[in-house]
């Protein structure tokens, strides 16, 4: 073997972007600890404040289901440019500090090497796990892109039904097991806002939902007011009553229960497409997990940008030579 050969070997080894497509350990050459460093951040945040799990994988799926993968969620408006940040479906995303924690240590370990893409995808995975929830492997590789449009910006909404949310998970190569495992997976922490659900409170609708438990109605409707008299504010409550903070299946027992507050999680259960998946899950805590993780990374590929296209951010919430 002459040194030429061997030196486009060990490029080629070294340097995988090259390959067009994520792997495990894409950083093991080029930033050895850059997966630590992220899962270092997360830790720390979650040590104070457990919702951040909830908070990154809203932030992921939203990233995600528009352009894909590519961290365009992450990039500022501004003078010349509007982005996805400005999008009403978008106001309510947090978690933007703890990509930028992450992405500020990464430079200092490794300067222009890993992708905001991929913290947003490695930070999400490391909260999960962190709330009790499956522990996966994940490929890397994600370039950033360049492009943030809210009119983009089309999301499933917490009004909707099963078969119309299901639509927006086909178009991106989802079935209608993954979606229940996203969605029921993903509620099983967080919390919403009234705004989102107070039409089916009998306090606003004058009568009670039939699909909702009159006991949990009238819990919700001391915090969200009433037609007369609505909260001075939009309060928020915890979509898994009894366990908000950790991933676990019971979250699936309330929605059989009647307990579901927003309209799509109670037709989970309601719907004949879902209703045996629903009690599947109720069922088997494991397999929710096992789904779960294998859903997370399939969405964590979506359309992700690779090779030479895209960049790396210096500063995830802008692009490295705005016009």
């Amino acid at each position: 073997m002459n040194s030429t050969t061997l030196i486009i070997i060990t490029l080629f080894c070294v340097f995988p972007l090259v390959l067009g497509e994520l792997r495990l350990g894409f950083y093991s050459f080029s930033c050895p600890r850059a997966e630590a460093i992220v899962r270092d951040v997360v830790q720390r945040r979650f040590n104070t404040d457990k919702s951040i799990t909830a908070a990154l994988l809203r932030m992921h799926f939203h990233d995600c289901f528009i352009r894909g993968c590519d961290a365009s969620l992450l990039l500022d408006p501004t003078e010349n440019r509007t982005s996805e940040k400005d999008a009403g479906l978008n106001q309510s995303v947090r978690g933007f500090d703890i990509i930028d924690e992450a992405k500020s240590a990464l430079e200092q370990a490794c300067p222009s090497t890993v992708s905001c893409a991929d913290i947003i995808s490695l930070a999400t995975r490391d909260a999960v796990a962190l709330a009790g929830g499956p522990s996966y492997n994940l490929g890397t590789g994600r370039r950033d892109g360049l492009v943030s449009d809210p009119r983009e910006v089309k999301l499933p909404l917490p009004s909707m039904s099963v078969f119309e949310a299901l639509h927006f998970f086909t178009a991106r190569g989802f079935t209608l097991y993954e979606m229940v495992t996203l969605v029921g997976g993903g509620h099983s922490l967080g919390s919403t806002h009234c705004s989102n659900f107070r039409n089916r409170l009998s306090s606003f609708r004058g009568s009670l939902d039939p699909t909702m438990d009159p006991n949990m109605d009238a819990a919700l409707g001391k915090v969200c007011g009433s037609a007369k008299q609505p909260a001075t504010t939009d309060p928020s409550v915890y979509l898994d009553q009894i366990t908000p903070l950790a991933f676990d299946n019971r979250f699936f027992n309330q929605i059989l229960a009647k307990r579901g507050i927003l309209n799509l999680d109670q037709q989970l259960a309601l719907d004949p497409l879902s209703s045996d998946l629903v009690s599947g899950f109720a069922a088997d805590g494991e397999s929710l997990s096992q789904s779960f993780a294998s859903a997370m990374i399939k969405m964590s590929s979506i359309n992700v940008t690779l090779g030479n296209e895209g960049e790396i951010r210096r500063n995830c919430r802008a692009v490295n030579h705005p016009l």
